[in-house]
């Protein structure tokens, strides 16, 4: 029987618009539970940077293992509250006991679980699901050099992109070895639902050919590109209809009309509805240091409604619609994405590849992690 493992798993609270912890959503949460229910004894340590409830604890269902959840607010008191962290952790881990540490969500957290690693003397693990170095944050200084040590100091990197993979290779140049592994979703919550009914739940049109999106209304997302190629659509096509779900940036003007549908910022748990009620979903995408090396959960969860989807080319995009090209458009070109979301409109077209749920990705990582707490164990 393979031995069970004590894992530390460090990141942010906030992740993507949703809380980790009270949301179970997405990777931060998917990694640690997945671990936990292949029978390993999981602690999540989560920084809250926004909220006011100071500490607060909470253990999840995860048999056969142990999934347990502690979260720390910055509060009012944000400088002391992070200078104290640290040593907080540090004693917690010292009671706790881990064989591996992993570190995710952004430069603190990974920065964090290489210094306790060291501090412990155990291996160390570093999640990258994007290029930290497109994140605020990484205008801090020493920021960037903190990035560094800790890629550097790990036992194991894990990256969500052949492309970041390449990134990390050459500009940090770890001594350990790197995964890939990309991101998945709640197949049980994203799948095709009968469209007349979602439609009707929205107030949507029922005999209009409608495209859209839900996310991040933002400038750096690639929204201006998509009002533009809006213009154009409908300048010319008056069956199409736009639907638009998401938290708009400010000093960003939504396209306006009767033929524009602003559903407002959606419950998660609604975005699925939306998927299958539109014809064409929309990607868009800038090429950036954040846009090159993202895997955009959008794709995903938009394919498994059965939606029909148009993207930009670049980074995981690319590779995922290598055999359908005509799918894709380049970045920042609205009429090259007008004309891919008319292609898809008039001849839709998805490409052949599997889903793989999180369960299947976790469990590709985890022997890995079980073979480096293994030889730490030898080596005490």
């Amino acid at each position: 029987m393979n031995r069970t493992m004590r894992i530390a798993f460090l990141c942010k609270r906030q992740y993507t618009g949703h809380d980790v912890i009270s949301d179970r959503y997405g990777r931060l949460y998917e990694i640690p539970l997945h671990l936990a229910r292949i029978g390993h004894t999981v602690h999540g340590y989560c920084m809250d940077y926004h909220h006011r409830e100071g500490y607060g604890n909470w253990s999840h269902q995860a048999s056969p293992g142990v999934l347990h959840w502690e979260s720390q607010a910055l509060g009012k008191l944000k400088f002391p509250t992070l200078l104290g962290y640290p040593s907080r952790i540090l004693k917690e881990l010292e009671a706790f006991r881990p064989d591996i540490i992993v570190g995710a969500s952004d430069i603190p957290h990974v920065a964090l679980a290489a210094w306790l690693a060291e501090k412990l003397r155990v291996p160390c693990a570093v999640d990258l699901y994007d290029n930290f170095e497109s994140f605020g944050q990484a205008r801090i200084p020493g920021f960037h050099a903190a990035l560094r040590w800790a890629v550097r100091k790990a036992n194991l990197v894990i990256v969500v992109s052949q492309g970041l993979r390449q990134f990390v290779e050459g500009k940090y140049q770890p001594g350990a070895p790197i995964l890939v592994m990309g991101n998945s979703l709640d197949t049980s919550l994203f799948h095709q639902r009968d469209r007349a009914a979602a439609r009707a739940s929205f107030g949507l049109p029922m005999d209009a050919k409608l495209i859209g999106t839900a996310g991040s209304l933002y400038l750096e997302k690639g929204f201006a590109p998509l009002c533009a190629a809006w213009e154009k659509i409908s300048a010319t096509r008056n069956d199409v209809q736009l639907v638009l779900a998401g938290p708009v940036e400010k000093g960003i003007t939504l396209p306006k009309g009767n033929r524009v549908h602003y559903l407002g910022n959606l419950p998660y748990t609604r975005v699925p509805e939306l998927f299958s009620a539109l014809d064409v979903g929309i990607v868009s995408v800038m090429d950036s240091p954040f846009g090159r090396y993202c895997f955009p959960q959008k794709v995903s969860e938009m394919l498994a409604c059965g939606l029909a989807v148009t993207a930009a080319d670049i980074g995981v995009t690319s590779e995922l619609f290598a055999d359908i090209p005509e799918a894709l458009f380049r970045t920042a070109d609205a009429q090259d994405m007008a004309e891919a979301i008319v292609r898809q409109l008039d001849h839709p077209i998805r490409p052949d590849r599997p889903i793989r749920g999180w369960e299947e990705l976790v469990a590709d990582i985890e022997p890995r992690l079980r073979a480096l707490a293994a030889i730490d164990t030898q080596n005490q």
